[in-house]
C-alpha cells in the first residue's frame, strides 16, 4: 500500500468509526504514549529488564502499526502528504550522510 492510500484509508475509517480526528495535541500525547509502549518492548525483550507478567500484552507489530497510525493521523490533520515528505527526507539524507556512514569507524 502506497502511502497516499494509507492516508486516505485512514482519514476514511476516523470519519467513518472514530467520528472526528482528535486534536492534534492529543494526538502528539497519543504518539508519545505510543512511543512509550514500543520502549517498554524494547527494554523487556531486547533489554537489561526482565519481562513481567503484564508485558505479554505487548506486540511489537501492533505497537509499530499504532505509532504509524498516529502519524498518520497527525499528518492527515496539518496537511502533510506523506509521500512527499518521505522522497523529500531521501533526498536530504542522501546529501547529508553519502559519505557520513561509511566513514564512521564505530560502524566497521
Amino acid at each position: 500500500m502506497k502511502l497516499k492510500e494509507l492516508q486516505k484509508k485512514v482519514d476514511l475509517w476516523i470519519k467513518k468509526y472514530g467520528v472526528k480526528y482528535f486534536s492534534e495535541l492529543t494526538n502528539l500525547s497519543i504518539l508519545m504514549e505510543e512511543v512509550g509502549e514500543l520502549a517498554r518492548i524494547f527494554a523487556r525483550k531486547y533489554g537489561d529488564q526482565s519481562q513481567k507478567e503484564s508485558d505479554k500484552v505487548y506486540n511489537l507489530e501492533d505497537e509499530l502499526a499504532d505509532i504509524l497510525w498516529v502519524l498518520v493521523c497527525i499528518s492527515n490533520q496539518t496537511g502533510i502528504d506523506l509521500e512527499e515528505a518521505v522522497k523529500k527526507n531521501f533526498i536530504k539524507k542522501t546529501k547529508r550522510d553519502f559519505l557520513r556512514h561509511k566513514q564512521n569507524a564505530k560502524l566497521k
